[in-house]
């Protein structure tokens, strides 16, 4: 997925930052963070570390909505964050920037290749989002964990050579994922091993269809 500051040389990156108003903020492993990102028009980037968004619906039960690492970004623009079901979580030591968005629209900052290089970077990933989303829903929609965790592979393999899928979390974040229960998606993805379709070592799943 694209990422804000692709393409952008780190001394460019703190001009951007500055030339922003940008805040800095730094946050220890496992603090549920940043309710200032609930309000509209404010974009977060990950400047180091990585973060979790989940959403809690009125059962308790916790899916997760994504996992965001270094250079990726977070906001209302790309989520509904904004409602109390959702929380941002970091999943180790974290250092995020906060921007607000009436400060990246300024006119005189086209003159930089580098602030035009940004909202191109900002417009491909709305884009990325949106598709995303489109694919999230899709894989909610299905019925059984089965057809979930197959829609999942899809997904992951679709228009790459490899069926090799490595997996960004742990087969419980997988679970949460898919919004399923853990202990039935283990014999779902014992039966599609046992089945010969996938192949599991660790955290590679290698499909065999």
């Amino acid at each position: 997925m694209a990422k804000l500051l692709d393409g952008i040389s780190l001394n460019n990156q703190r001009k951007l930052l500055k030339m922003f108003e940008a805040h800095t903020f730094t946050y220890r492993s496992d603090k549920t963070i940043l309710s200032t990102l609930k309000h509209e028009n404010i974009i977060g980037i990950v400047l180091e570390g990585s973060v979790q968004i989940t959403y809690n619906n009125y059962n308790g039960d916790k899916t997760i909505i994504e996992n965001l690492k270094e250079g990726d970004a977070l906001g209302t623009m790309f989520l509904p964050i904004a409602e109390d079901d959702y929380e941002i979580t970091t999943k180790n030591d974290t250092k995020i920037a906060i921007i607000d968005y009436k400060n990246i629209i300024n006119n005189s900052f086209y003159n930089y290749s580098y602030y035009c290089e940004f909202i191109n970077n900002l417009l491909n990933l709305m884009t990325s989002k949106m598709q995303e989303k489109n694919e999230r829903i899709e894989l909610l929609s299905k019925k059984t964990i089965r057809n979930k965790l197959l829609e999942y592979f899809k997904i992951k393999t679709e228009n790459r050579i490899t069926k090799n899928i490595y997996l960004p979390f742990t087969f419980m974040d997988l679970a949460a994922y898919l919004g399923v229960d853990r202990s039935a998606m283990h014999r779902e993805l014992k039966h599609l091993q046992d089945e010969g379709l996938i192949e599991i070592k660790n955290k590679k799943i290698t499909l065999k269809y």
